[in-house]
Order: structure tokens, then C-alpha cells, then sequence
């Protein structure tokens, strides 16, 4: 049986950093490869995921907008209907201070955020799932994170 495929729509609207969009691609497809063996979802042949790269100004508005809390976060998931999954928001100021602050890679901090978003665009909170998305997500950490690059400053 054939992998289901992800197509990724990327934008940046940020110039401080170099984003290699080929790389975005394959770790997103691997995400999808190893969520699609790993739990029960209806995945179609394709699907389709829009990636959006923000500075920390845009997404403080984009959070007080769509959440009512004005200050920056690190990601936004927006789900949509299959097959396209939907938009992931990601900020990289915010994802430079969590790496930071956690001693690891800017590159390694997004592909735990980008992971993140797709399990939100799959309906996971872990605001209110009792810990659901957060041990998956673990799990899911342990054969995903690499030390790709994904950017560049």
C-alpha cells in the first residue's frame, strides 16, 4: 500500500531567517508517514497542509485575533476539512527563545512545533485532552526529531 502523500504550501512573511522549503517538505512527510502508520486516521491519497512563518509582531496579532491573548506564541494551528488538513502559523523569534531557553537547535525546536501543529490540525488539545496529546506526541518526538536543517539564519 502506498504512503499518503502531504503537499506543503509554504509562506514566510519574516526576513530574518533562510527557510529551505525542500527540507520543510520532507520532515512534513515524514511526520504524516510515521502519524498515518502510527494512529487510526482516514488519510486519503493526498493531503494538503499550508505552513506560514511569522515574526513575533504578526503572530502576537494573529493570537490577541484568534485566541484573545496579546502576546506571541510559538505555533497556531487553524484545522480545515480533509483533505486539507489546514494552516500551521509558526513564529520563529518565539521558537529562537524556546530553543534557547531549552540549550537545543532553532532547527530541532521546529520540527517539535511543526509536529505540534499537525497534531493540532488532527484535532489533539492538550488544553483539554488529559494529557492525550502530549504522550503522543512524546512518543511520536522520540522517531521524528532530527538534526536536520530546516533554516538558516
Amino acid at each position: 500500500m502506498k504512503k499518503p502523500k502531504i503537499q506543503v504550501n509554504l509562506k514566510t512573511y519574516q526576513r530574518r531567517w533562510q527557510i529551505d522549503p525542500a527540507a520543510i517538505q520532507r520532515y512534513l512527510q515524514k511526520v504524516w508517514n510515521t502519524i498515518t502508520s502510527s494512529i487510526q486516521i482516514s488519510a486519503s491519497k493526498q493531503t494538503e497542509v499550508s505552513v506560514v512563518f511569522l515574526n513575533q509582531q504578526q503572530m502576537q496579532k494573529y493570537n490577541h485575533q484568534y485566541r484573545k491573548k496579546n502576546y506571541a506564541t510559538d505555533v497556531l494551528s487553524f484545522p480545515a476539512d480533509p483533505p486539507y488538513l489546514g494552516d500551521i502559523l509558526l513564529c520563529i523569534d518565539k521558537a529562537q527563545e524556546n530553543a534557547a531557553s531549552a540549550g537545543y537547535s532553532i532547527n530541532r525546536e521546529l520540527q517539535i512545533l511543526l509536529l505540534h501543529g499537525v497534531l493540532h490540525l488532527l484535532g489533539y488539545d492538550h488544553e483539554t485532552d488529559h494529557g492525550e496529546m502530549d504522550a503522543l506526541e512524546g512518543k511520536l518526538r522520540k522517531r521524528l526529531i532530527t538534526n536536520r536543517q530546516l533554516i538558516q539564519l
